[in-house]
């Protein structure tokens, strides 16, 4: 058969709908590449026209500034001051997701409980907390809390001897010796855990018989703690009133305990939520097989029904890790020295005030993309294989 007479055979490329897109996203980006240019070549102009340094000589320069609680004076160099201030930063940030993720968990499973107290005190603590503006909470959580709740230092509360709570902070008991060593410790004892979590498995796969992971992890785990803790030499310094302040132990500033239960109780209302939809998600047969199997109300959430919410879960209780890093620089706000209010204190000392917050900018997403790597890493490890 003959090609019909008058019938074009190739798509103009002006009718093309594959050019034409192609066309679309380049005309978009040289109009932001544009506009980048554009502003980066306004700000070249500008600094150059009022004489601002915009290199990083300013962080050798003294920080004229000092921290409470360590070693820090005026005479440190600001490069001193920004490696403090990520240290506080991370600290707060830590602590926080861990705690975050472990009340929310527990608030999640509570707004599903079959008791009504339980259930409708969970639902009031997402409720109200997570309506309230972070920096409003933040705020009264530090002026009305910390430092007019708390007692005086001369009549601070001791709970067993073994804590001083105060409006000058929190003191807890703390180890003595390297911290180096004790956190590489920690490190070993938690891969020794995982390892037999993973030969129990491979045990119960191959013989039937329970794996009983968590139990025989959780031992090794506390073995080699101790075992380290005995033979590195190890001890205890307990927290004590002196003057009009306290010796030994470890003392969190009342900003550090501010932020922290803040940051806390404010993303674990979010986390709430995604712990119950979560749970929600899970098919009612899962449940109902457990049932059939009679396990126990507990053993059924936490073998059968929690590790499959928490695969639905994990993305967006990443998403609220992340933000919990992002919302640690309002610590700025009640003199907390993290990240940002040490940009802002050695700004107003005569640092300049572009490459200071920049380098603050770029240690935040160091941060944030690290953090980000290790979530995406264990949800890729939780992700179910479809065959």
């Amino acid at each position: 058969m003959s090609p019909l007479t008058g019938v074009p055979t190739k798509t103009p490329l002006w009718r093309d709908i594959r050019v034409l897109k192609w066309l679309f996203q380049l005309a978009v980006l040289a109009i932001f590449v544009g506009i980048i240019f554009w502003l980066y070549n306004n700000y070249q102009v500008n600094i150059q026209r009022s004489k601002i340094p915009t290199g990083l000589d300013f962080l050798d320069n003294p920080a004229n500034f000092t921290m409470p609680g360590n070693d820090f004076n005026q005479s440190s160099p600001v490069w001193s001051a920004f490696v403090q201030g990520f240290y506080n930063t991370l600290r707060v940030s830590v602590v926080g997701i861990l705690l975050a993720i472990l009340i929310g968990t527990l608030v999640g499973m509570a707004r599903l409980s079959k008791n009504f107290l339980v259930r409708t005190v969970a639902g009031a603590y997402v409720e109200v907390i997570r309506n309230l503006p972070l920096l409003v909470l933040l705020t009264f959580m530090n002026l009305a809390v910390v430092l007019q709740t708390f007692p005086r230092i001369e009549d601070a509360w001791k709970p067993l001897d073994l804590f001083v709570v105060s409006n000058r902070g929190i003191a807890i008991p703390w180890f003595e010796g390297s911290g180096i060593t004790l956190l590489s410790v920690l490190l070993a004892a938690l891969a020794a855990a995982v390892i037999i979590a993973w030969v129990r498995g491979k045990y119960s796969d191959r013989t039937g018989k329970p794996a009983r992971g968590l139990l025989y992890g959780t031992t090794i785990f506390v073995l080699v703690i101790v075992g380290a803790w005995l033979a590195l030499g190890y001890s205890w310094t307990l927290p004590l009133v002196q003057d009009r302040g306290t010796e030994g132990g470890l003392r969190l500033d009342p900003s550090f305990f501010a932020l922290l239960v803040t940051l806390v109780v404010y993303t674990s209302s979010h986390i709430a939520e995604i712990v119950r939809g979560s749970i929600l998600a899970v098919p009612r047969g899962q449940g109902e097989a457990a049932d059939a199997l009679a396990l126990s109300g507990p053993k059924k959430m936490r073998l059968v029904i929690l590790p499959q919410a928490f695969r639905v879960a994990l993305p967006a209780v990443g998403n609220q890790s992340l933000n919990l890093i992002k919302n640690s620089s309002l610590g700025a706000a009640i003199s907390y020295f993290e990240l940002t209010q040490i940009a802002q204190i050695t700004v107003g000392n005569g640092s300049p005030a572009v490459p200071a917050f920049t380098l603050t900018l770029l240690v935040y997403l160091s941060i944030s993309l690290t953090t980000s790597l290790i979530i995406n890493i264990f949800n890729r490890r939780l992700a179910l294989v479809e065959r």
